[in-house]
């Protein structure tokens, strides 16, 4: 077969893209409206942008022209800028009771452990608290190391752990074991 001529071959070639594109109208206008809104939320994205771009090199331009002062607002406190006296209670410092964090001895301070008041008593471990290293488990890793052990063994840790830290989670989490374990 000889070959059209170009003009020939250039009108249906266009003829052929026009007909695709009628078959795909229907999907196009169904697409058209996300498209749309896609390329505004684009727009308006990037005028967000350049606006920033261009209030950071302003205040980078103002700071070059008028330096900021290294003064501290009055309100503005910090740990280091305040003399360590601890927490105060009508003048007074507190350096006994529950919520004490510094103690006084014999005119020298000292900051006060959190412990609960059950936990000053020196307790002896029990024999699964070394078994376990208990002092260095985490929660979740004494979480996973609870299914093994027995009743016993929980209450010991508990009355250990009540008896030492006082960890709130700890505690709670031992006597929820227990509960679970004496209820099979």
């Amino acid at each position: 077969m000889a070959t059209a001529p170009y003009g020939v071959r250039l009108l249906v070639g266009a003829a052929v893209t026009a007909l695709e594109e009628t078959r795909k109208l229907p999907q196009t206008i169904l697409m058209y409206p996300m498209t749309v809104a896609s390329n505004i939320a684009h727009i308006v994205m990037k005028v967000q942008q350049d606006l920033a771009d261009l209030v950071i090199k302003g205040d980078s331009a103002l700071e070059n022209i008028f330096p900021p002062k290294d003064e501290q607002p009055e309100w503005a406190t910090f740990d280091e800028d305040e003399a360590d006296d601890g927490p105060v209670l009508d003048g007074e410092r507190l350096t006994e009771g529950r919520f004490a964090l510094y103690t006084v001895t014999d005119g020298v301070e000292t900051k006060a452990e959190t412990r609960s008041p059950a936990a000053t008593t020196t307790a002896t471990a029990p024999e699964i608290v070394e078994e376990l290293d208990y002092e260095s488990l985490t929660l979740a890793q004494l979480r996973a190391r609870l299914q093994s052990l027995s009743v016993a063994d929980l209450e010991a840790l508990l009355a250990y752990e009540e008896a030492s830290k006082a960890r709130a989670p700890f505690q709670t989490l031992l006597a929820n074991r227990i509960t679970r374990a004496s209820a099979k």
